[in-house]
């Protein structure tokens, strides 16, 4: 590598002993996937992309909006106004970092019938979601497939990160069995978050994630918790559990898919998403050109927004809908169907 002109890009990490000229072309050769391109997500991209990983898949169902720049390292006001996905707006922004790293933007739901399709080619998942049952599911695949991932959460000042690589150690229902019951724990309309403990547990994310790809022995084995505001940093032990019901049992709940469709409340945003089970292929003009009937409608390539009954309806091209100023699941799915169809 030391005749690539393009190696002095990288010379100040190459550098670093553990990485070297041999850990920098395992990167650029890898292919990693990002859960989720919000808070933890956009500095992990941001980490991944500048030191140079081959390939970088970002899926995220959300766009954006004003009080995501508080934490949301890689946007801007501009992207904003511009009412654009979140996953679009990371690959411009990507892509003028680092041309040299192939970008590939998926604006979609992770539920059982698209992780498969997103974890195809990729050599690891990192996660960059906010909620469990995403977590849950992006566990069963990569447990069922023998993919290494690395979790993290962050709340309040607070956080955590985990990697785990199937059949070498704990999967992550190995430490939490069962999904966290509703009220249970708190969630950043209750806690709040600060943007400083997002960009620590990211960090060390995006960090796992190198580990993991040039030098697996050195990667982390426990749970890594942080407390910012009181300033304690602690790695606890977590052993597989043969009676895991992911890794020990090899059960897969979360990958099995029954219902019509998945109705999913977003923290912090006052909205409920509603994904259909079978995705749809949407002309947004045509739906713009049908609702303006019924309430003011604004729509671009990527989705369109409906304000009625003092509601907003955000669709995307495949069927998916944002539905904010709902909290009841069952009204989501009653607007859903009389606006969208069912």
């Amino acid at each position: 590598m030391t005749s690539d002109p393009r190696a002095s890009r990288y010379h100040r990490q190459m550098l670093f002993g553990p990485m070297g000229e041999e850990g920098q072309k395992r990167l650029s050769q890898a292919r990693v996937g990002l859960v989720g391109c919000g808070a933890l997500g956009s500095v992990i991209a941001n980490h991944l992309v500048r030191a140079g990983v081959g390939f970088l898949r970002v899926v995220d169902r959300d766009f954006l909006e004003l009080n995501n720049l508080q934490r949301q390292m890689l946007y801007t006001e501009f992207d904003v106004s511009r009412r654009i996905p979140k996953a679009v707006a990371a690959a411009d922004h990507l892509r003028e970092m680092n041309s040299e790293v192939v970008i590939e933007p998926v604006v979609a739901d992770i539920n059982p019938f698209s992780i498969v399709r997103f974890a195809d080619g990729l050599d690891l998942v990192v996660d960059g979601t906010d909620n469990f049952s995403t977590r849950f599911l992006v566990n069963d695949l990569a447990v069922s497939q023998g993919l290494p991932w690395v979790y993290g959460g962050v709340i309040g000042a607070s956080g955590m990160t985990m990697t785990i690589v199937p059949g070498e150690g704990p999967c992550l229902r190995c430490l939490f069995p069962d999904l966290p019951s509703p009220g249970s724990t708190p969630t950043c309309d209750t806690a709040g978050i600060l943007n400083t403990v997002v960009a620590v547990v990211a960090s060390l994310e995006a960090n796992e994630v190198l580990k993991l790809l040039v030098d697996p022995e050195a990667r982390n084995r426990g749970l890594l918790t942080v407390d910012l505001w009181d300033l304690r940093f602690e790695t606890v032990p977590v052993v597989r559990d043969p009676e895991c019901p992911a890794c020990g049992r090899r059960s897969f709940p979360f990958l099995e898919a029954d219902e019509e469709s998945a109705a999913t409340t977003l923290c912090g945003r006052g909205a409920i998403q509603i994904v259909p089970r079978t995705p749809a292929a949407l002309d947004l003009e045509s739906l713009r050109r049908r609702l303006s009937a019924v309430g003011e409608v604004r729509a671009n390539p990527f989705l369109l927004d409906l304000e009625v009954e003092g509601t907003t309806l955000t669709v995307f091209p495949d069927g998916r809908a944002i539905i904010k100023g709902v909290d009841d699941p069952v009204k989501a799915r009653v607007l859903y169907a009389r606006y969208i169809g069912q």
